[in-house]
């Protein structure tokens, strides 16, 4: 199925090919921050649509995972590996696609902070 999401002001946007069956979310830092619930999809299943300057990036600890952001809005859409092997996930935030109801897709507890 394809999935079409942006940020709240949509100067970034995207669409995901995939069967969205479960999300996560995670404990760690950032993500309890933002509140984010994530779906897990390879990289190539990913495509921006728009994005200009507005894409900002944000990388923390060990730096394996770039987060993703609206410049201009604030809001986190996703995040990638900064991998560039073949196995290189893209996690999109669900709570950024369009005509999805993050209530009725099933949430996995994962704790990012013992990672």
């Amino acid at each position: 199925m394809l999935y079409k999401g942006s940020c709240h002001c949509g100067k970034v946007a995207f669409e995901v090919q995939g069967e969205l069956g479960m999300a996560v979310r995670c404990n760690c830092s950032i993500c309890s921050r933002k509140g984010a619930l994530l779906w897990a999809v390879s990289h190539d299943k990913l495509k921006l649509v728009a994005w200009g300057d507005d894409l900002g990036r944000y990388t923390f600890g060990k730096a394996a995972i770039a987060h993703r952001f609206c410049r201009t809005c604030g809001i986190h859409p996703f995040a990638e590996d900064v991998s560039q092997g073949s196995e290189r996930s893209a996690y999109i935030n669900i709570n950024c696609l369009d005509d999805v109801d993050p209530t009725t897709i099933e949430v996995y507890e994962f704790d990012g902070r013992s990672a």
